[in-house]
């Protein structure tokens, strides 16, 4: 009887190749693609479905998923990365999968010793054991490497056919892809917005700094340049015409924590958010960073429509660009 496994599916080279030495030996493969508010591309997974000739489910996060962003277990990486829990997410949702369609076990195109963060020898054990998983778990590209798996053991799988590669390189592995004739070989990609540096500032910046941050707070992380002007309260300010159309709607979202939103009157420029008590020197402060990024305004004349968060009404209010403003970074304060 023909095994069958719930495969996970970036769209990558490593997991299009696990994939097809599983089809190889004639296992069925259930595909399964995450998608979370920080990861981007999500269209190579179904690309590479379409490639390999397979069913994608795509599945995605839970709130519970910010949690792990918040407070990683297993810690950061360079960035705000917390992949090893991460890992542990996506595969406890794959268990939760592979039970649901009757499948034996999940494959993976994790590579021994391929990213530092979350692919040591050490983090596979880890990462297997608290999903659930531990030997219902197949890493094709790298199994010979580690322990026989269930599927191993029973005869679902061929162990000699599988490989046994390891480190950064990726030549052996493209001399594989050649072998199995993909029409394309995918670049690498890591895809996740929390490994950049300058993302990852917005982030432990939210995390540290604001203790009641929502799900809310963490889609804003994707628009705008993100000052911090004090512990309670920050400023957003649109880079271009679609930021400014995001942090419109986000400002209107009933859940949303703006509790001021700035547009200019008589001028054109970004629009601003601030997140925090509108007293008015922070009120001030988001002004002065509007006309920062404003090219062209009278300073005798610049007028500003604000915005209240859950109000019909709003006012008209003149500003002038203020020195702190002029002086101020994206997230100065994030290190205080």
């Amino acid at each position: 009887m023909p095994g069958r496994c719930v495969a996970l599916l970036s769209g990558g080279l490593d997991s299009m190749l696990a994939i097809r030495i599983m089809q190889e030996q004639g296992v069925e493969v259930e595909a399964l693609s995450f998608s979370t508010i920080f990861t981007c591309c999500q269209d190579a997974a179904g690309q590479a479905a379409r490639t390999l000739g397979i069913r994608l489910t795509m599945m995605t996060q839970e709130d519970d998923y910010l949690d792990l962003v918040r407070r990683p277990q297993f810690g950061y990486g360079k960035g705000a990365n917390p992949c090893v829990d991460c890992r542990i997410y996506m595969f406890q949702r794959a268990r939760t999968f592979m039970e649901q369609v009757s499948a034996q076990f999940v494959v993976s195109g994790e590579v021994v010793g391929q990213r530092p963060m979350s692919q040591k020898r050490r983090d596979l054990d880890i990462i297997a054991h608290h999903a659930g998983l531990d030997d219902r778990l197949l890493r094709p590209l790298s199994a010979r490497l580690l322990p026989p798996t269930a599927a191993e053991r029973t005869g679902l799988v061929d162990r000699e056919r599988l490989y046994a590669f390891s480190g950064r390189s990726r030549k052996e592995l493209i001399s594989l892809a050649r072998n199995f004739d993909f029409p394309d070989i995918p670049s690498p990609s890591n895809g996740c917005a929390l490994t950049e540096q300058l993302f990852a500032k917005k982030v432990h910046d939210l995390v540290l700094l604001d203790s009641n941050n929502t799900r809310w707070d963490f889609e804003l992380l994707k628009n705008g340049r993100h000052f911090r002007y004090d512990e309670r309260t920050k400023v957003v300010v649109g880079k271009n015409e679609s930021d400014n159309q995001m942090l419109r709607y986000r400002h209107q979202l009933p859940e949303g924590r703006s509790s001021l939103l700035l547009t200019p009157e008589n001028f054109a420029g970004p629009v601003v958010l601030l997140i925090g008590p509108a007293v008015d020197h922070a009120v001030r402060f988001a002004g002065g960073l509007l006309l920062r990024y404003t090219r062209k305004y009278n300073p005798d004349d610049a007028r500003l429509r604000i915005h209240r968060h859950g109000a019909g009404n709003s006012a008209v209010r003149r500003f002038t660009r203020l020195p702190a403003a002029q002086q101020a970074h994206p997230l100065a304060a994030a290190s205080r």
